[in-house]
């Protein structure tokens, strides 16, 4: 846990301290996201402050290949380069993309490359939990690895629509990723997890570094750099997990059998994958390109209540942490009072979302942390 904590720490600490420097580079070089007819941030503010959480990033992994329990992840270096590569082709498709804009069909290509070149270096789907080890051919394998990536990057970048709520959102599924993926390789002695518990943790650390600088009102914005980051290092912590960790080993009293590690990715998903979905399905019956903005996502319809910016995204951490909490509790306590638990804060949350502390307010007032998804 020690080793973990300190990679957490050095990731956080130079994502916050680099911060300022991106958000100057930003300035000079034109890295801005204006204000539109559709959005609804203020005033025109520097992004690309995923370039930040990058450098976090290899902060971090520099860290851990220096310490001595992390040797074992080290020896795989099929793995990690996976993990570079991807990372890098999607901060430098990012990168353009905030600087000049890409359409659609060019990002979309982007990421699948990304993804591609992950899962052909080692992070892929392996097989799936179903009906014990159900083994998946290579093509299904590469195929799988790529929709789970394309799924994870676009559902983090939809939701990244308030100040500090994408970074918060991916903090609170990261640190519940990274309490069950540490009983798998801690507790339980499962070795493969440990790229998983990681990489969960640098993406945890990574976003508290930058939340400082994001939050209302946000000084910097991630950008399609940092949103795209860590949809991306998202889905290769779960693809690590879910997809090479054989379900019979995690099975037992305290574990629900099977399902489980099927049950933990999408359950700290579960915002930004429901999002996507009815952004998807919306713009599909009214005849637009499914990734065309809007401004009917989850958090923008807290606005439209009467929520204020901060309650809104502090409503939508609390959703997060309520499902993706209940999800890892069942790993831990009975599922009767991992259900008793849920139940108890699936009430007050009712309850909060239907008492907003605004009221009248219209969502033009408030800012955001970059353009409508």
């Amino acid at each position: 846990m020690r080793e973990y904590l300190l990679c957490l720490l050095a990731a956080a600490a130079v994502t916050y301290l680099t911060t300022p420097v991106v958000e100057r580079i930003a300035l000079k070089f034109g890295f801005v996201a204006a204000v539109r007819d559709r959005d609804v941030h203020a005033e025109p503010t520097p992004r690309l402050g995923g370039l930040a959480m990058f450098l976090g990033l290899l902060t971090g992994l520099l860290l851990a290949s220096k310490l001595p329990k992390m040797g074992s992840l080290f020896g795989q270096a099929d793995t990690l380069m996976a993990l570079m590569s991807g990372a890098t082709v999607i901060v430098l498709l990012g990168v353009i993309d905030d600087k000049w804009g890409l359409d659609a069909p060019v990002k979309l290509a982007g990421q699948v490359l990304a993804a591609g070149l992950m899962a052909a270096q080692g992070i892929s789907v392996i097989w799936l939990p179903f009906g014990g080890t159900f083994v998946v051919d290579p093509v299904t394998s590469v195929l799988l690895t790529v929709i789970i990536v394309l799924v994870c990057i676009n559902a983090v970048n939809f939701v990244d629509g308030l100040d500090g709520l994408a970074a918060g959102i991916v903090a609170v599924a990261a640190g519940a990723f990274f309490a069950y993926s540490y009983l798998l390789s801690v507790e339980l002695g499962i070795a493969r997890a440990t790229l998983a518990t990681l990489v969960s943790a640098l993406l945890f650390g990574m976003c508290i570094g930058f939340l400082p600088h994001n939050f209302y009102r946000a000084r910097i914005f991630m950008g399609d750099t940092g949103s795209m980051l860590l949809g991306l290092l998202l889905a290769a912590a779960t693809i690590t997990l879910t997809g090479q960790i054989d379900p019979s080993v995690v099975a037992g009293p305290a574990l629900l059998p099977t399902l489980l590690p099927l049950l933990i990715p999408l359950a700290v998903m579960a915002i930004p994958l429901v999002d996507l979905l009815l952004a998807v399905i919306r713009r599909t019956r009214a005849g637009k390109n499914p990734f065309s903005p809007d401004k009917q996502h989850l958090h923008h319809r807290l606005l439209e209540m009467g929520h204020s910016q901060v309650r809104a995204v502090f409503l939508m951490y609390a959703w997060t942490g309520l499902i993706a909490g209940t999800a890892v509790a069942v790993a831990f306590v009975p599922v009767q009072y991992a259900l008793g638990g849920f139940v108890i804060g699936l009430t007050v949350l009712i309850w909060a979302v239907k008492r907003p502390s605004v009221r009248n307010a219209t969502s033009g007032s408030l800012r955001k942390t970059g353009s409508v998804r």
